[in-house]
C-alpha cells in the first residue's frame, strides 16, 4: 500500500499529546515540531487521525519541501511537485498559507505564484490550457518559515475541532481539542465524576464524557478528502466501524456542570444531547460561591471568565479568589483551572502542584493543577 507524509497542525503546547496520541493509532515516523507534528502512514492512516484525533487542528497530505528565498525559487520549487496525483481535471484548487521571518512576505504574491505553478504542472501533465474549477475542492496549502517552504494539501476541510455538537456557544468558548488536552493532562478520562463550576457551553465535561467512552470525534462527520479520487471509500468506511467497534459503551461516567447564568446551563444540556452524551453531562444553575466536593471523589475542570475574555481583571481576581475558598484539598478530589493570569496563585491562595502551559487560541495559559 502506498505510503504518504502527513502534518498535523495543532495549538501551542500540545504537540508532544498528540504525537502521542498519533502514535497510538500506528503512525509512523511521528516527528513534534513547534505548532504541528508531522507524521507518515498509508491512506488508512489518514482516514483514522481524521476520525479518532482529539487534539490535531486539522490533517494535511505533506507534497513537498523546499527552500526558496525569490519568487523563481517558489515558482520552480512548486512546478516540480506531482500535483496531478492529487487534483482531477475539474477539481477547485484554491491556494492559502502563511510566511513568517522569511525574504518572501506577501502572502498574496505568494499565494499566486503558487497557483500559477501548479496550473504550469497541470497544464502540462493533462495537456490542456485552462481549468473550469467545478469539481471537488482540493484546498492547496503552503508554509514560508525562514525560507523554507512546505507544500500542503488539507484533508479535513472543516477544523477538526468541529466536532458537531457545539452549533451553539456561550461567550468566548474553550476550544474543543484544548479542552480534550486538558483532559489528557489531568488523566480525566480515568475519572468516574467530572464537575466544572463555570461551565458554559459544556465544552470541557462533553470532551471528557467523550474520552471516557472512548468516542472518536470525528466519527460522525465528513472530511475533504471524502471528495478525492486519491482514497477508496470503503478506506472510510472500514475507519468509522473500527472507531465504533472501540467505545466503550458501559463506562461509568458522571459528568455535572454548574453556571450562574441559566442560558448557559440551558445551553450545556443542549449540546451534550448533541454530542451523544446527554444521559452523561447534566448542568443546573449554581453559583461559584456554593460549590462543595460532593462523593469519595472527583476532578473538577475549569475554565473561568477572565480579563482578556469576559470579565475585567479586578472581578476575574475576585473569582480567583472565590475558587480558593471552596476548593478546598480532599482526598480523591482533583481541581484543574486554566488563566492566563500569571498571579493566579496569589489570589488563589495556595501554588499549584503542577503547572503546565498551554495556548487557548494565540493567547498563553497555564493550566494549574491541585490534586494534594
Amino acid at each position: 500500500m502506498e505510503h504518504f507524509q502527513f502534518c498535523a497542525p495543532c495549538l501551542f503546547g500540545i504537540e508532544g499529546i498528540l504525537a502521542d496520541e498519533l502514535k497510538r493509532m500506528g503512525a509512523e515516523a511521528v516527528t513534534p515540531q513547534n505548532g504541528r507534528v508531522l507524521f507518515e502512514g498509508d491512506a488508512a492512516m489518514l482516514a483514522r487521525a481524521n476520525i479518532n484525533s482529539r487534539y490535531a487542528e486539522r490533517i494535511a497530505l505533506h507534497i513537498g519541501s523546499f527552500h526558496a528565498e525569490t519568487f523563481d525559487q517558489l515558482f520552480e520549487g512548486v512546478k516540480a511537485l506531482p500535483w496531478e496525483r492529487y487534483i482531477r481535471q475539474k477539481d477547485a484548487f484554491p491556494v492559502k498559507g502563511w510566511s513568517l521571518n522569511s525574504a518572501l512576505h506577501s502572502i498574496p504574491d505568494c499565494q499566486s505564484i503558487v497557483k500559477k505553478a501548479v496550473v504550469e504542472r497541470l497544464k502540462s501533465r493533462y495537456g490542456i490550457g485552462w481549468f473550469e474549477e467545478t469539481g471537488a475542492t482540493v484546498q492547496i496549502q503552503f508554509t514560508i518559515l525562514k525560507d523554507d517552504v512546505m507544500l500542503l494539501i488539507d484533508t479535513s476541510g472543516a477544523g477538526l475541532h468541529k466536532r458537531g455538537y457545539r452549533r451553539n456557544a456561550g461567550g468566548a468558548p474553550i476550544k474543543e481539542t484544548l479542552a480534550a488536552a486538558i483532559v489528557d493532562v489531568t488523566r480525566t478520562r480515568f475519572a468516574e465524576q467530572v464537575v466544572d463550576p463555570c461551565c458554559g457551553s459544556g465544552t470541557m465535561l462533553i470532551e471528557a464524557a467523550l474520552a471516557a467512552r472512548r468516542v472518536a470525534p470525528g466519527v460522525r462527520r465528513r472530511f475533504a478528502a471524502m471528495d478525492t479520487a486519491w482514497i477508496d471509500e470503503a478506506m472510510w468506511k472500514d475507519e468509522r466501524e473500527r472507531a465504533l467497534a472501540g467505545q466503550l459503551t458501559d463506562k461509568v461516567f458522571v459528568g455535572r456542570g454548574f453556571d450562574i447564568d441559566p442560558e448557559a446551563v440551558a445551553l450545556t444540556n443542549e449540546n451534550a444531547m448533541k454530542a451523544g452524551v446527554g444521559p452523561l453531562v447534566r448542568a443546573a444553575q449554581r453559583d461559584l460561591a456554593d460549590f462543595v466536593p460532593e462523593g469519595d471523589s472527583g476532578t473538577v475542570l475549569c475554565n473561568p471568565p477572565y480579563g482578556e475574555r469576559l470579565l475585567d481583571v479586578q472581578t476575574a481576581r475576585k473569582l480567583y479568589r472565590t475558587m480558593g475558598k471552596v476548593f478546598v484539598p480532599k482526598a480523591g478530589w482533583s481541581y484543574a483551572v486554566i488563566s492566563p493570569d500569571e498571579q493566579f496563585e496569589e489570589f488563589f491562595g495556595r501554588k499549584a502542584d503542577k503547572r503546565r502551559k498551554l495556548y487557548n487560541g494565540m493567547l498563553k495559559c497555564q493550566l494549574y493543577i491541585y490534586y494534594k
